[in-house]
């Protein structure tokens, strides 16, 4: 028999589909500003997942993968409950921003507090209302202003049940990545909630290849969980490769960047990844990976101050899977947008 799932007073059952306002804390203006919470329950009892976006506020590529994960055909039959949250910082969203309006950062305001600051508020109520009662989730995410990040999924990968989630994603990189205090998914692993962190495209922007690419590995996973029915694919799979280890590439001056290399390269220890040039045009110094491995972040506009982190490296036993998974990814993904029919 399914366990009662009630959400802000709501009792969803089993067969149901519905939207819910979840009340939170209104501007000085009196305006409401509730957090929309999706929820669609199959009429077989299963897991419970939670897909969350934008708990920084400026990163809405996963509104857009919500957006279509629950238009999309594939998801009709499903097995267990999906919640959904397209916007968790409401106020964020509104205001382009990644923080709250008291200036703290929701992702590390977990669990929070009723009688704390507006991001404790929110992370409470976030976590008892809506995370406390899901069995997974995947958290959305992309890089900061002006940096973008390939497709990669972080997680706790010591954990089986996590890398198992993490391999049926299907992105070539995958991070094994510390909790970090405060953060939503530190809060739901101590709620017994098996979560991933998807990391693709950049802030206040919608790249196509991210969204896609998070859609399908949404999908993937929960397949993977038995809430969708597993199908055939005629496409190769994506075999992922763990990176243990990643460093950020800093600026050794100020000045004008000349890029030299892109998101998915492979880098060898002392490869030049930009040049910094001064305002006439003489070169100033370069930029050199000190490590070997692919670029799995990186800064996009073409001025930078010293010690301004400019690439991110991750590196692995073995880097050429990285790079040939990556055009697989590419590959598959090559569908019209307006396929609505599942991968």
């Amino acid at each position: 028999m399914a366990k009662e799932l009630i959400i802000a007073g709501h009792t969803i059952k089993p067969g149901e589909e519905i939207k819910i306002d979840l009340p939170s804390v209104h501007l000085y203006t009196d305006t409401p500003m509730p957090i929309p919470v999706y929820v669609k329950r199959g009429k077989k009892d299963g897991p419970v997942l939670l897909v969350s976006a934008a708990i920084h506020g400026d990163e809405i590529n996963g509104i857009e993968i919500i957006s279509r994960l629950i238009n999309n055909k594939s998801i009709k039959n499903l097995r267990g409950t999906l919640i959904a949250v397209p916007m968790v910082n409401v106020y964020g969203v509104l205001s382009q921003s990644r923080y709250m309006p008291d200036r703290r950062d929701l992702n590390r305001s977990f669990p929070g507090s009723s009688r704390g600051s507006l991001a404790g508020r929110i992370a409470k109520l976030f976590l008892n209302e809506v995370v406390a009662k899901c069995d997974y989730g995947i958290d959305l995410h992309t890089g900061a202003i002006h940096r973008t990040n390939l497709p990669q999924i972080r997680a706790n990968l010591s954990d089986e049940a996590t890398k198992a989630m993490a391999y049926a994603f299907g992105v070539p990189v995958l991070l094994n990545a510390d909790v970090r205090d405060g953060s939503l998914r530190g809060s739901a692993a101590e709620e017994g909630v098996t979560m991933l962190l998807y990391e693709a495209g950049e802030a206040l922007r919608f790249d196509e290849f991210s969204i896609r690419a998070g859609v399908k590995g949404i999908i993937n996973v929960m397949r993977h969980l038995d809430m969708l029915r597993k199908t055939r694919s005629k496409k190769p799979p994506i075999e992922p490769f763990i990176a243990h280890n990643s460093t950020w590439v800093r600026a050794t001056d100020s000045g004008v960047m000349s890029h030299r290399k892109v998101l998915g390269d492979y880098v060898k220890e002392g490869d030049v990844l930009a040049v910094i040039s001064d305002p006439y045009g003489k070169t100033i110094d370069t930029i050199k990976s000190p490590v070997e491995g692919i670029i799995i972040g990186k800064q996009n506009i073409p001025l930078a101050q010293e010690g301004e982190a400019m690439y991110h490296v991750a590196y692995f036993k073995q880097h050429d899977g990285v790079v040939e998974n990556l055009g697989i990814l590419q590959d598959n993904l090559t569908v019209t947008i307006d396929d609505n029919t599942g991968f």
